[in-house]
């Protein structure tokens, strides 16, 4: 169990490091209207799903 929490923790760390550099995808949706502002990311949801999907794939095969 505490590797497993280490590994996470890894993962979160090097998503947080491509996230500062990288920002914003291109199929990131932003909708301002007046004072409200909707962020909708799209692209962004798609890429840390198909990651986490491989990182936990990958776990799964070594236990």
């Amino acid at each position: 169990m505490g590797k497993m929490f280490i590994i996470i923790g890894i993962v979160f760390l090097i998503i947080g490091i491509l996230w500062t550099f990288i920002g914003k995808l291109p199929g990131d949706f932003t909708f301002k209207k007046g004072n409200v502002t909707i962020h909708f990311p799209m692209m962004t949801s798609i890429v840390v799903s198909i990651i986490l999907s491989f990182i936990l794939y990958i776990i799964s095969r070594f236990r």
